[in-house]
């Protein structure tokens, strides 16, 4: 409360001091006629009241001072008349008027106060998770790393011969220790590139050479689910360079997610296609899968941190790699979006501005 800033001796000299100007307001009024009313004048010592004492002082003043205002027609003793009566009426509707505002104006700030210090400590406790999980992020690395090369080292038979069942049994743990090594590492960036902002080494970068790249590092993951994954050019069968002035590292990385995504929600069977779109003023990607399909509502939360969907396609991810896919695109001065493809699959697509190269890059 604000009242309880003030000392015991800050609250001591505050009644003094209204004392003082009650003395004051008093003499001016019981020295002179009874028609001159002076009694506004208590307004001063209401509003110091609200302000330093709080609401049960500021009642009480602004009654004794509507109480002195109207007994000064009968003390000292004289006639009065109506007009008198209704201009010390007036006064006393003022002093009341004043002490209520003021009351009023003093419960708004404590309002206000208390928000923005449950503003503040929302704030505090939001920069304290972000610290705690990058921390933690941070520290789950070294573990991670240490645990791969182990199983890898169970692999090349350091530790005895391996049993071709053992070794399938290995390499499915090396993806699922990789996997969750990826998602660590995703929050690093996340929360890296939310306090700090994304940085972008920027060269000339070929979306199809990059694409294609990232297709053959997930030739494995796709096999593993029978997930067939094609690349064509639009309308054209050749292959085509389709320029940006881009971060290699980082645009592979929105590719790597995106298909990622669409193997993962793709069925047993299934195919993806990879589709590359290019004109005078952008690039365009565009990749399609068979899955179940992205609710109507659900389309615009898709690029959400940790949004997760009612859909089983939606609860199957961690809801990161969208958004730092968006992330990136955004920071290329590109778009990102998701379709639902009717009867069944999906659409993730975004385009770049497309940038002029030489004949050489070419």
């Amino acid at each position: 409360m604000k009242a309880n800033i003030f000392t015991r001796n800050d609250r001591r000299n505050t009644w003094v001091m209204i004392a003082i100007a009650f003395a004051i307001v008093i003499s001016l009024e019981y020295a002179t006629p009874s028609e001159y009313v002076f009694g506004y004048l208590y307004t001063g010592p209401i509003l110091l009241t609200n302000y330093r004492l709080g609401r049960k002082a500021n009642l009480q003043v602004t009654l004794t001072a509507s109480v002195l205002t109207l007994l000064n027609l009968v003390i000292p003793p004289e006639q009065f008349s109506l007009p008198t009566l209704a201009n010390r009426l007036i006064a006393v509707l003022a002093l009341l008027v004043t002490g209520w505002l003021s009351d009023r104006i003093r419960h708004y700030q404590e309002a206000i106060a208390n928000q923005q210090t449950q503003l503040l400590y929302q704030t505090r406790l939001a920069s304290m998770r972000e610290d705690f999980v990058s921390t933690l992020t941070h520290d789950l690395k070294t573990p991670l790393l240490g645990a791969i090369e182990t199983i890898k080292s169970f692999q090349r038979g350091q530790f005895g011969e391996c049993s071709f069942a053992q070794r399938k049994v290995l390499e499915m743990m090396i993806r699922s220790h990789q996997s969750t090594l990826q998602l660590v590492q995703t929050l690093l960036d996340i929360y890296h590139y939310d306090s700090e902002g994304l940085k972008l080494q920027l060269t000339p970068v070929n979306l199809g050479s990059l694409v294609e790249e990232v297709i053959a590092t997930l030739t494995e993951l796709a096999a593993s689910r029978r997930v067939h994954i094609t690349l064509n050019y639009g309308t054209s069968n050749f292959r085509q360079n389709l320029w940006v002035n881009g971060d290699a590292l980082q645009l592979q990385r929105v590719f790597t997610n995106l298909l990622i995504n669409a193997i993962n929600h793709s069925p047993r069977g299934g195919k993806i296609n990879v589709i590359l779109e290019s004109d005078s003023h952008q690039q365009v990607v565009k990749i399609l899968d068979s899955g179940q399909g992205i609710p109507t509502d659900e389309l615009a939360h898709l690029f959400e941190r940790f949004y997760q969907g009612s859909s089983d396609r939606q609860s199957q991810g961690s809801g990161l790699g969208l958004y730092l896919s968006r992330q990136i695109i955004a920071a290329h001065g590109g778009k990102i979006w998701a379709e639902n493809l009717f009867p069944s699959g999906a659409l993730f697509g975004f385009r770049l501005p497309t940038s002029p190269v030489t004949s050489e890059n070419s």
